[in-house]
Parts: structure tokens; C-alpha cells; sequence
């Protein structure tokens, strides 16, 4: 097997990654420190490529370009603003009162979308399985629907059921799958079978 200068060093630094984690804890934490300035200039690099990318759009008057470029700007200088004292929870604020709307905006749609999914599937395929699928989405829905005490304690509870129950199990499923996934690419580079570097 032949190994490129890249794919060298790959292997060498994960090797000591590894070493540093498990058995020297100062080198661990060291390489996590340059890991962890080596993630915040590709940020910066992403910012950079953004604004490259996104201010000729915007001069053209390209809509979703201004608006994100303005947005970008804003919560930069809010972030100075709030480094340098003259503000305090500026961007906080700035972050919950944009991200907080669309995600109750995105979930209030993700109701309907499997609502209407459902309905699709209980179309074309009539089976046990699609039929369960329709009536744990209705349940879930109703369990967050404002009604009266009586009936809204029982889907309540019915959906409380199905989110610590089968919910929890899927989700716990998904990340061991995620987990020996990420070990497996993880093993590969190690060894050099992977290398997403010479690409």
C-alpha cells in the first residue's frame, strides 16, 4: 500500500490524537486546543467564502443575498458590541427572537407535512403499517393541542408515551449506528484505507 505525504501526516496525527487521548493527557489536550483553532479559521475561511461568494449577488440586487449578507454583518457587530461591554446579551437576544420563530414556524409545518404524508401513504398503499403511522401522528398532534383538561391530559400522556417509548429507542438506535459509523471511518483513516485528503 502506498501512502501519499498527506495521507502520512493524516495517519500520524491521529495516531498521536489517539495516544494523547488515552494515554498522555497533556497531548490530548493539546491537539483538541489546535484542533480547536484549526475549526476556527476554517470558520473564518467559511465567512470569508460567503461574503466572496454572496456580495456580488447582493450589488445585483439578489434578495436572499442581501438579506443574508445584512444578517451575517449584524450579528458580527453585535458579537463586537458585546465583547467590548457596550452591549450585553445583545447577541443572545438577537439570536432567540430570529431562531425561536422559525423553529416553531418549521415544526407548526412538520405537523402538517406528516399529516399530509400520511394521507399519501394511506392512498397508495393501504396496509397495517401506514395506517399506524397515521394514527401516531394524529395522536402526537393532539397531544399538543390546546383542548379541554380532560381530554388534553389523556393525549397527553398517550404522547409522552410514544416519545419516551419508541421515539427514544429509534433515536438510540440512529446513534449507535452513528457511532460505530464514525469509529469505522475513524480505524480507516488511521490505517490509510480512507483518504478523503488527496481528493
Amino acid at each position: 500500500m502506498r501512502f501519499s505525504p498527506l495521507g502520512l501526516v493524516a495517519v500520524a496525527i491521529g495516531g498521536l490524537s489517539l495516544v494523547g487521548l488515552l494515554l498522555i493527557p497533556g497531548l490530548g489536550e493539546l491537539l483538541t486546543g489546535w484542533a480547536a483553532l484549526l475549526a476556527a479559521v476554517a470558520l473564518l475561511l467559511g465567512v470569508i467564502n460567503l461574503l466572496r461568494v454572496h456580495l456580488p449577488r447582493a450589488f445585483k440586487g439578489n434578495g436572499n443575498s442581501l438579506t443574508l449578507v445584512l444578517g451575517l454583518l449584524a450579528m458580527v457587530a453585535l458579537g463586537v458590541t458585546d465583547s467590548l461591554g457596550l452591549t450585553e446579551g445583545w447577541v443572545q437576544a438577537a439570536f432567540i427572537l430570529v431562531q425561536a420563530p422559525l423553529e416553531a414556524a418549521l415544526a407548526a409545518l412538520l405537523a402538517f407535512f406528516l399529516l399530509f404524508a400520511g394521507m399519501r401513504l394511506l392512498q397508495r398503499q393501504r396496509s397495517w403499517w401506514a395506517l399506524l403511522f397515521m394514527v401516531t401522528v394524529i395522536l402526537v398532534m393532539l397531544g399538543q393541542t390546546p383542548m379541554p383538561a380532560a381530554l388534553s391530559n389523556i393525549f397527553i400522556a398517550l404522547s409522552d408515551y410514544l416519545s419516551l417509548i419508541f421515539v427514544s429507542a429509534g433515536t438510540r438506535g440512529i446513534l449507535i449506528g452513528v457511532a460505530l459509523g464514525a469509529i469505522l471511518v475513524s480505524l480507516r483513516v488511521l490505517l490509510g484505507l480512507e483518504r478523503p485528503y488527496d481528493k
